[in-house]
């Protein structure tokens, strides 16, 4: 059988092991080879099929895809798992074994890295002609431990051993410049030229790894920038016998790429971050150009070839790079090239958090890339004018709106700048975008109406149903088919069989089934004992304040005392689940995940609360414990602060794998509602509205607090140190930013609406047939929530790109 020629030769000859020395992890890499030698023809086909139609491209450019394991994905993708499986199997391996030995990528954090990889997943099976963009960081985010409840980061060194997806182009470098100085001349037409010199260099060097659609024949690429010397190391010093000297700037050059997200803290933190977005923002720009000028010679072309995607602020120096390249490599006018850039770039916003918009300070710019504050400053000249022109009688608009903020610190804009450097400016729900048009950028909304769009975010459902939940997706297949791996909407079938008593019962089985392999995984990882038959109440994502995992906690320790009180009371048995990282340096948020750890340490030891409740933090949260986490989950806490969450991704998880969610009108949840029915979610809380009157009136939380018994003496609890008798200050921070420091996110005044909400959350779940049809109707409704969907939206409505036809053998075709 060829599946098991090729394992065997690739055992054999790429690793130099047999079956008497191959570990289980060879096993893993003779396998990835073996699948990845399916994807190379697609591969080549791909982009030859893209070079010869000469069609316009997008350049996804993120700092972050969040991509998960590739093995597992790859073969649904190919269609070939079955396969593999019985192949891989008859040679003794046991196959799931060997797919749980890959790492995860180390190159994302959250929910916007995730996005990128499921839009990449979408971009390759819809077969538009893209290319992602980012950093190869050797290390990633970090590994959370918990040690005495409390996080500790380890180093994610993904990359220590081989990674066989990835194939270094030595051939594809790109000179990256940093500081230096701008010499200006006067050519012989009279023009200025200005000339960037003096810079020290750094090598952006491409890997690529293969993306694959499901059931085509496309395979896109993902490429990502490797920072490498100039100069191995410098022979004056080496010859001087100074070895340290020697290799130093070859060790500062690649530190460019060694860490995501490096502690912005520190002032040198602060600074490598930045070198890193113009390292992905030039390699990227000038490899773009690189593949433009294969086929064309007319730069005045590159708005009909080329669309360019920014993920966020974070690429945004693409716009002046771009710019630069135009005006002083090419001899472009100002006006000329500006017009090109504007239409090439679109910019996807993220977030709402003024703290989350960057802003650089302006000496930054003036000693890593002095040559791009000139062009900033040039386009926030004209940018001014044209505000003046439209606005004579406005001036504080200039104020407000300015690329450069004048304060006494003076700062560039990223958000401003991708705004005004871009043609289409997007949110990612519909909530969002109107509070990006009527709030956040309302100035620039009045100025360019044309360029706001929404795109509501989606996921892929071939990891996040089909390969995370094969009993799920394997009984909806029986049901009502598998086409809607390819057209999400196809669940709506299910409303039909969402009161058939043996389609849910055969539902049951398979979320109970789903529920012990994670209680099996929490046994294992975190030594507690979980009943299946509990709710799992789950929330699972970054730690941050305006995500109000303390509010799920503060809901926790009134059931406990609630049952304390009155211990033959009737409560529901919950299984309460969080994971998630915190930011090294966001002390509070650190806080917040100790405080739920000895929450779970008392909840979890007392007798009277025993077979009611139980609490559990899962260390290391990512793709890989997702895929294990969302199937196995009833309920889905989705409760940040109506008004904070542009989207979130995580609700269409759990809506899609049957969960219920429990959440504000916040995000992505408005719209999840209006697809699933109101009566099949469950909402509280203020409104985003009504956040922002009750601000605006004077928010004061002691009357929360002084109004509602069970509120204070939960609050009480902690800040006595009831949870942590050995330190009892040790969480004072935390209950002095609820009572003391304005509580900003609001959350005594949604708690008691929260427990209500729960109440009702706990009487639907009594009733087990219910809450099953209202799981059924939630898959039932995911269909607009497919990237899919998204994709095809921005390729229509922003890139104007169409899907290109791949067919099998064009490259063998063009070699005879």
């Amino acid at each position: 059988m060829a599946i098991i020629k090729s394992f065997l030769e690739h055992l054999e000859y790429t690793l130099g092991k047999d079956k008497y020395s191959a570990t289980r992890y060879d096993g893993f890499n003779a396998l990835a080879y073996a699948v990845r030698d399916h994807l190379v023809e697609r591969w080549l086909d791909t982009q030859q099929a893209y070079y010869n139609s000469d069609d316009k491209r997008v350049y996804y450019i993120s700092m972050e895809f969040l991509m998960g394991r590739a093995l597992g994905n790859s073969l649904i993708n190919l269609g070939m798992y079955e396969d593999f499986q019985e192949a891989v199997t008859s040679l003794g391996y046991d196959f799931e074994a060997i797919l749980a030995e890959e790492q995860d990528a180390g190159l994302g954090n959250g929910g916007l890295g995730r996005l990128a990889a499921c839009f990449l997943d979408s971009m390759a099976t819809m077969s538009i002609p893209a290319y992602g963009y980012g950093i190869r960081y050797e290390y990633g985010i970090f590994r959370q431990h918990l040690v005495d409840g409390a996080q500790l980061e380890i180093p994610d060194n993904w990359l220590r051993y081989r990674n066989p997806w990835e194939l270094d182009r030595q051939e594809h470098l790109h000179t990256v410049k940093f500081y230096g100085r701008v010499i200006t001349t006067i050519n012989s037409q009279g023009q200025l030229v200005r000339e960037w010199v003096d810079t020290e260099d750094v090598m952006a060097m491409a890997y690529d790894t293969p993306i694959p659609g499901y059931q085509t024949h496309s395979v896109n690429t993902l490429r990502l920038w490797s920072a490498k010397s100039s100069r191995e190391f410098d022979l004056k010093f080496f010859n001087e016998g100074n070895y340290i000297r020697a290799v130093e700037k070859k060790m500062q050059s690649e530190t460019i790429s060694k860490v995501l997200y490096p502690a912005d803290n520190v002032i040198e933190g602060k600074e490598l971050r930045f070198k890193q977005e113009y390292f992905l923002a030039s390699a990227t720009v000038h490899d773009v150009l690189y593949r433009f000028k294969k086929k064309h010679n007319d730069l005045k072309l590159l708005p009909d070839k080329v669309a360019i995607q920014l993920n966020d602020t974070h690429p945004a120096l693409a716009i002046p790079e771009l710019m630069r390249v135009l005006i002083d490599l090419n001899g472009m006018s100002f006006d000329e090239a500006w017009e090109i850039t504007r239409k090439v770039f679109g910019y996807t916003n993220h977030t709402i958090l003024p703290e989350a918009l960057e802003q650089w300070p302006v000496w930054f710019f003036e000693q890593i890339l002095p040559r791009h504050l000139q062009i900033v400053y040039d386009i926030n000249d004209r940018f001014i004018k044209d505000i003046q022109a439209r606005f004579p009688d406005d001036p504080e608009r200039i104020a407000r709106m300015s690329i450069v903020e004048e304060h006494w610190e003076r700062k560039i804009r990223m958000a401003h700048l991708a705004i005004v450097g871009s043609h289409s400016v997007n949110g990612v729900a519909a909530l969002h975008t109107e509070i990006l048009k009527h709030e956040l950028f309302r100035d620039f909304f009045e100025m360019y109406p044309e360029r706001f769009n929404n795109k509501t975010n989606g996921i892929t459902q071939r990891r996040w149903l089909k390969m995370s939940n094969p009993l799920l997706s394997g009984l909806i297949d029986e049901y009502i088919g598998d086409a809607w791996t390819r057209d999400l909407y196809e669940l709506e079938k299910l409303r039909a069989v969402a009161g058939d008593p043996e389609f849910a019962g055969r539902w049951k089985e398979v979320k109970r089934a789903n529920k012990e392999a994670l209680c099996a995984y929490i046994l294992k990882h975190s030594g507690i004992v979980v009943d299946p038959d509990s709710m799992f109440d789950v929330q699972v994502k970054r730690i941050h304040e305006y995500k109000r995992q303390l509010l799920n906690v503060l809901h926790i320790i009134t059931l406990f005392n609630r049952i304390k009180d009155n211990p033959q009371a009737r409560v529901v048995p919950r299984t309460f689940i969080f994971a998630g990282k915190a930011a090294p340096s966001y002390a509070i948020a650190k806080l917040i995940i100790r405080l739920i750890t000895s929450v779970a340490e008392v909840v979890n030891r007392d007798p009277d609360v025993a077979g009611r409740i139980k609490v559990v933090f899962l260390a290391n949260y990512g793709v890989s414990l997702a895929e294990k986490i969302f199937p196995a989950s009833d309920l889905s806490e989705q409760i940040s602060t109506a008004g904070t969450e542009a989207s979130g991704t995580g609700n269409m998880k759990f809506a899609l794998n049957g969960a219920l969610t429990i959440g504000t009108l916040d995000g992505a949840n408005i719209e999840i509602m209006e697809e699933v029915g109101r009566d099949n979610i469950f909402i509280f809380g203020l409104t985003a509205a009504e956040v922002a009157e009750l601000k605006g009136r004077g928010y004061n939380p002691k009357e929360y607090y002084n109004s509602n018994l069970e509120l204070r003496r939960v609050l009480d609890m902690i800040s006595s140190g009831f949870f942590s008798p050995g330190t009892p200050e040790l969480f004072h921070p935390i209950t002095d930013s609820l009572l003391n420091l304005g509580d900003h996110y609001m959350l005594l005044a949604d708690y008691a609406s929260y427990l209500t909400c729960q109440e009702q959350v706990g009487e639907v779940f009594l009733n087990q047939d219910e809450w099953t049809r209202r799981a059924i109707l939630n898959t039932a409704g995911m269909g607009k929530f497919s990237s899919d969907r998204t994709i095809e939206e921005y390729a229509r409505e922003i890139w104007g790109i169409k899907p290109l036809d791949i067919r099998p053998g064009a490259v063998e075709l063009q070699r005879h």
